[in-house]
């Protein structure tokens, strides 16, 4: 008979936990969700379980990256499947804090991110955000002190402003980003496709085939203008309203005017009936050779 999996509510109880883990030498991995699992974060799960001998996941609906427009009470909250799943998972412990637990009464320090933080992208749309994940993110990490923390690429943005923030604040955590998990055509999994029509799940996938189809053209040498220009004309065709669809240099998330300022990260994020979607892709590189230094990124 499998063991229980064992659920801890409290940092202190998280921290012991995580030292008689440690004490048999083994490595932690951190794997932080806001529950309501699905195939994308199991990858994560497994992941976690190749990358160290022991696996953690947070399951924490984070309050202080929702603005006061978006409704935090309806986040879904699946917490009989998710402990099923990360029991078959052999997953080794989950960390389940209140809301009180990480934000006390009182609670008067956050941070405040800039770098890819400020690309002009999600934050554009959501500029309460990225504070509020670099809160949660550094305060779990604290919290578990793991050696590996797991990342989907889904959210590239978000990613690439974890890293700074690790870096910036030198926590000894290696950030790995997990590859993003698709539907057989191609629809990123995500816990907004249960609310696309069935007219909308059809179309929805034109996200993705116009990355793979830009990514090829801009490989290829396509002028980039032109190429960007043709692909925002698909997706709207294909009825969406676009919040943005850019090539950023996918180290900085710096704006390019020309592939050879690569490497280049194409991403979306775009509104097909109520549902907004979002999706990334890199295109191919070219041999090194021909590759210019990054461009500078306005902030510091």
């Amino acid at each position: 008979m499998a063991a229980r999996l064992r659920v801890v509510r409290t940092v202190k109880a998280l921290r012991a936990a995580i030292a008689g883990l440690r004490s048999r030498n083994t490595s932690i991995a951190l794997v932080p969700t806001m529950g309501a699992l699905h195939d994308g974060h199991i990858s994560l799960v497994r992941l976690a379980r190749r990358r160290a001998g022991r696996s953690v996941v947070s399951i924490f609906v984070n309050p202080a990256q929702f603005a006061p427009h978006e409704d935090f009470g309806r986040y879904p909250r699946t917490w009989t499947a998710d402990i099923a799943a990360l029991s078959a998972e052999q997953t080794d412990l989950v960390f389940a804090p209140e809301i009180a637990e990480l934000y006390p009464e009182g609670f008067a320090t956050r941070i405040t991110p800039e770098g890819p933080a400020l690309a002009g992208l999600e934050d554009k749309f959501r500029p309460h955000f990225f504070g509020g994940v670099a809160t949660v993110v550094a305060k779990l990490l604290l919290a578990a002190m793991p050696d590996i923390a797991i990342f989907g690429e889904k959210d590239y943005q978000q990613l690439l402003v974890i890293r700074r923030l690790v870096r910036d604040l030198a926590l000894p955590v290696e950030i790995v980003g997990g590859p993003t998990v698709r539907e057989k055509d191609g629809l990123a999994l995500s816990s907004r496709n249960a609310y696309l029509a069935p007219n909308e799940r059809q179309a929805a996938p034109t996200l993705y085939r116009t990355l793979q189809e830009n990514a090829a053209a801009i490989a290829k040498g396509g002028p980039l203008a032109e190429v960007m220009a043709r692909g925002t004309a698909v997706i709207e065709r294909a009825g969406f309203k676009i919040d943005y669809f850019a090539a950023r240099h996918a180290e900085t998330l710096a704006p390019i005017a020309s592939p050879e300022e690569g490497p280049i990260r194409l991403l979306v994020a775009a509104t097909l009936g109520t549902t907004r979607l979002i999706d990334n892709l890199g295109v191919p590189l070219k041999p090194a050779g021909n590759r210019q230094r990054p461009p500078r990124t306005g902030k510091r």
